[in-house]
């Protein structure tokens, strides 16, 4: 069989499995035991144990537990809240100031957790019932947190991040500065888009009639500040060399905790165990998916699929920003289907050199391939936020979802077609900070 048939194969296997709703990782587990057997017979199980064990088998995925722990913490307590109430005080006076708002809490809380449906969870609990009690149409109010929870994957501390810098064994430092200026260029794209619309539709004047004295302005920012100072401390230990991704990550998650803890008098022993339990829960679904993608690689390099599709894309003979356009389409669909950390593990080993040797920079391509991954998180048939939303605002129909987010999916092509033309807002910030990358 040649390696062309078996990709399709295997490929049409997987999709075929996904729309069973079997989860992810047994999906992708399951696709590659089957193509290994077929191909090398039983003899080829001796290899899945130490396969497994290798995609999940490295120091640097500790940080991943203890940023989703540090997350998890944050979205079980009334920091959302807070942040929401501190914002919409300061820009009520702003036309369409309530969605402005909410877009910069989901910018401000994503740095928080470094999770997207953490974002939307937390602030569109909040944000949806009142935009939507305040007169503002249910698109605009789901559209917009839906969106804004994107930004969780970008703006570091990010997991999807993480993932890609040991996928490809580049700094996990210099790709959080790389996601910086971008994250920040996305927030302010959002917030225009959001502002373009509701002075159109003539959205939020009532709140301009709202007044805040000062002390109301300032009453919410003790309570949020914490934790700001928590993820500012967090880059600076990483970008000053001081600890390593997995030390900065423990000591973030235990000073969040006990913020969160003292802060929100959550001295009851059920508020902290279900924080666990959460955290618990979401780090082993991206180590199944971690460790059954690094299976999944491996049964395409024992077919040797991967060498072919790799050596085909490189046979091209195209411009290499034609060729950047087919990886984005690639990129495209791919999120389109499945979760951002799924993508990263399978496709990052493929496109990794392919993108070097055409001599793009390969943290500003993180930036790129996250934000495309953005676009499947709000786009469907496995819209992770669409759900989310969902179950936040079940009476609101997914179609006026989809509606809303639209002017902010524009915004994200429009995002990375501004870092093709200067992909320095990517990488100007790590040069400066880090010195050039080798």
């Amino acid at each position: 069989m040649s390696p062309t048939i078996a990709g399709i194969i295997i490929l049409l296997s997987l999709f075929g499995l996904l729309a069973t709703g079997m989860p992810i990782a047994f999906a992708l587990g399951l696709a590659a035991v089957t193509a290994i057997v077929l191909e090398g017979g039983m003899i080829g199980f001796l290899a899945l144990p130490e396969t497994l064990f290798a995609g999940i088998g490295n120091l640097a995925y500790v940080s991943i537990p203890m940023f989703v722990l540090m997350g998890a913490a944050i979205a079980a307590s009334p920091a959302g809240r807070d942040l929401y109430s501190a914002l919409d005080r300061w820009l009520n006076r702003v036309p369409g100031g309530l969605v402005i708002s909410n877009i910069g809490a989901c910018a401000i809380f994503s740095g928080m957790t470094g999770s997207s449906p953490a974002t939307c969870a937390a602030i569109g609990k909040m944000g949806i019932p009142e935009m939507m009690g305040r007169g503002y149409p249910s698109s605009a109010a789901c559209g917009s947190i839906a969106a804004g929870g994107t930004l969780g994957i970008l703006i570091p501390p990010s997991v999807t991040m993480i993932v890609y810098g040991i996928a490809t064994e580049t700094s996990i430092g210099r790709l959080f500065l790389a996601g910086v200026l971008p994250g920040i260029m996305l927030s302010i794209m959002f917030m225009i888009c959001a502002l373009i619309q509701c002075r159109r539709q003539g959205l939020g004047l009532a709140d301009r009639a709202l007044r805040f004295s000062l002390t109301d302005k300032l009453r919410p920012l003790p309570r949020v500040l914490p934790f700001l100072l928590i993820i500012g401390g967090t880059l600076y230990v990483l970008y000053g060399g001081i600890a390593t991704p997995s030390e900065a990550a423990g000591a973030s998650a235990f000073l969040t905790l006990a913020v969160v803890v003292v802060i929100y008098r959550l001295f009851k022993l059920r508020p902290v165990t279900d924080i666990f339990a959460t955290a618990m829960r979401e780090s082993v679904m991206i180590m199944m998916i971690m460790a059954s993608a690094e299976l999944f690689a491996f049964a395409l390099s024992s077919l040797f699929i991967t060498q072919t599709a790799a050596a085909a894309i490189a046979d091209l003979e195209v411009n290499r920003w034609v060729l950047m356009l087919v990886i984005n389409i690639f990129l495209l669909v791919a999120g389109m289907f499945l979760p951002p950390v799924a993508v990263i593990v399978m496709s990052a080993p493929l496109l990794f050199p392919i993108v070097t040797q055409a001599g793009f920079d390969p943290y500003w391509f993180a930036v790129v391939l996250t934000i495309n991954m953005e676009v499947g998180l709000i786009t469907p048939p496995v819209g992770l936020n669409l759900f989310v939303i969902n179950a936040i605002a079940p009476q609101v129909p997914t179609k006026e979802i989809l509606w809303g987010s639209l002017p902010y999916v524009i915004a994200m092509f429009l995002a990375i077609v501004i870092l093709c033309f200067a992909p320095e807002i990517a990488t100007w910030l790590p040069d400066l900070v880090m010195g050039p990358a080798l």
